[in-house]
C-alpha cells in the first residue's frame, strides 16, 4: 500500500512537538521584523503580510509532513529517475525567466502568492537519486564506475544552481555527498580526495576569519578559482557579518523583548527575518532564546539521526542520512555565518527563516524521515 494511515501513528512523536516550537520561532521572529517600523506597525496585529505569508507555507509543509510520513519511502525508488529529470527541467528553466534581485533562484506563483525555488527541492531529490543509485549499485560500490556515475549525479544539479548564482546552496550538496558516499561505501579514494578538499577549504577559511591569513593578500588567487563578489563573502569585515555579531551582543543574556528591538529592526541587520532571523531573533530574546533554539534543533538532528540507525532498509539508510545532513548542515552553515565564523552565504535556517519553499522542502523531507522511521520493523 502506497499509502497507510496506520503508520501515521508509527511515527516517532517526540519530533512533534520541536516542530511545532520551531516554527513558532520563526512566526513571531518574522512578525517583529516584518512591519514598517512605525508605531502603529509594531502596535498592530501579529499578522503582517509577511506571517500570513509564512502561515501558508507552513500549513502546506504540515500537509506534506503528514502525506510523506504516512507514504512508503520504497516506492520513491520507482519515481527517481522521474524527479531527477523534472528538477534539471526547473532549475534549467529559471535561465529562461525574468530574474528576481538579479537572479535567477525563483519562479513566480501569482495565484499563490508565493515564489518557488527549485534548488530547495533539488538538495532533497540528489538525496533520494544518490540513495537509489547507490542501493542498485552496493555489490559494485568501489568500482571506478560507481565513484563516477554517483559523482554525475550531484555534479550536473551542482553547476546549475552555482549558475543562477547561488553558492550556499550549491555547497551544501558537497557535504551531503561526501557522507552519503561513506554511507554507500564508495571508492576510499573519492572519499579521501573529497574529505581532504573540505578540510583544505575551511581550514583557509577558519585562517581568513581568525586574521592569521589576510583577506586582501590572497585575493589575486582567489580571484582566478572565484567570482569578485564570490571571494568579498570570505570578507570577516563585510557590513552584514559586523552587523549579525552586532545584533547578537546587544540581546545580552535575556534580550530587549519582542518587538523591542533597536538595531536589526531599525533595518541595520540586512535580511532580518530571512538568512539573519538567528541574529535577529537574539537581540529580541537574548542568549537564553538563542541556547533554547539550539536545543531544539540538536534535538530534531538526534531523533533524525536515530532514524538512520533504526531504518530496516540500505535505501532507507542512505536516504535518512542524507536527510539528517542536509538538516545538519543548514543549521551548521546559518548559525556559522551569522555568529562569525563562516563566510555568509544566502543558507536559510531550516524551519525558521522567511521562505514557503523552504519551509515545504524541508517538511517534506521530516515527513520522508518518518516514513522510514514508521516502517523500521518491516522486513
Amino acid at each position: 500500500m502506497i499509502w497507510s494511515y496506520r503508520h501515521l501513528l508509527r511515527i516517532d512523536f517526540r519530533v512533534i512537538p520541536v516542530l511545532i516550537a520551531l516554527l513558532f520561532v520563526s512566526l513571531i521572529t518574522i512578525s517583529a521584523y516584518s512591519t514598517d517600523g512605525s508605531p502603529d506597525a509594531l502596535e498592530g496585529s501579529f499578522f503582517t503580510p509577511a506571517v500570513n505569508r509564512q502561515i501558508k507555507g507552513v500549513l502546506l509543509g504540515i500537509g506534506a509532513f503528514i502525506f510523506f510520513a504516512g507514504f512508503d519511502y520504497n516506492k520513491l525508488r520507482e519515481w527517481t529517475w522521474l524527479l531527477y529529470i523534472l528538477m534539471l527541467f526547473f532549475l534549467v528553466g529559471l535561465f529562461f525567466t525574468d530574474s528576481i534581485q538579479r537572479v535567477h533562484r525563483w519562479y513566480r506563483l501569482p495565484l499563490i502568492g508565493m515564489n518557488f525555488q527549485p534548488s530547495e527541492y533539488a538538495k532533497l531529490v540528489v538525496v533520494i537519486a544518490l540513495s537509489w543509485f547507490l542501493e542498485r549499485r552496493s555489490n559494485q560500490t568501489q568500482s571506478v564506475s560507481t565513484a563516477f556515475f554517483a559523482l554525475l549525479i550531484v555534479a550536473i544539479p551542482f553547476a546549475l544552481i552555482l549558475k543562477q548564482p547561488d553558492l550556499g546552496t550549491a555547497l551544501v550538496l558537497f557535504p551531503i555527498s561526501l557522507v552519503m558516499f561513506y554511507f554507500g561505501d564508495i571508492h576510499p579514494w573519492v572519499l579521501k580526495t573529497m574529505s581532504t578538499l573540505a578540510i583544505c577549504i575551511l581550514v583557509l577559511v577558519a585562517l581568513i576569519f581568525a586574521g592569521i591569513v589576510s583577506h586582501e593578500q590572497i585575493r589575486p588567487h582567489a580571484t582566478k578559482v572565484l567570482k569578485a563578489y564570490q571571494f568579498d563573502r570570505l570578507d570577516p569585515n563585510t557590513h552584514h557579518q559586523k552587523a549579525a555579531a552586532t545584533s547578537i551582543a546587544i540581546g545580552g543574556l535575556t534580550g530587549k523583548g519582542w518587538r523591542n528591538s533597536e538595531y536589526a529592526s531599525g533595518g541595520w541587520l540586512p535580511e532580518a527575518y530571512t538568512d539573519s532571523v538567528f541574529p535577529a531573533f537574539a537581540e529580541e530574546f537574548g542568549f537564553a532564546g538563542s541556547l533554547f533554539v539550539i536545543i531544539l534543533f540538536y534535538a530534531l538532528l538526534y531523533f533524525s539521526f536515530q532514524v538512520t540507525a533504526v531504518a530496516s532498509t540500505h535505501f532507507g539508510r542512505l536516504l535518512s542520512a542524507g536527510i539528517t545532513v542536509y538538516l545538519a548542515m543548514h543549521i551548521l552553515v546559518n548559525i556559522g555565518m551569522m555568529c562569525g565564523l563562516l563566510p555568509i552565504t544566502g543558507v536559510p535556517l531550516v524551519l525558521i527563516s522567511y521562505g514557503g519553499t523552504s519551509i515545504l522542502s524541508t517538511m517534506t523531507a521530516l515527513g520522508i524521515l518518518q516514513s522510514i522511521y514508521s516502517r523500521r520493523f518491516m522486513f
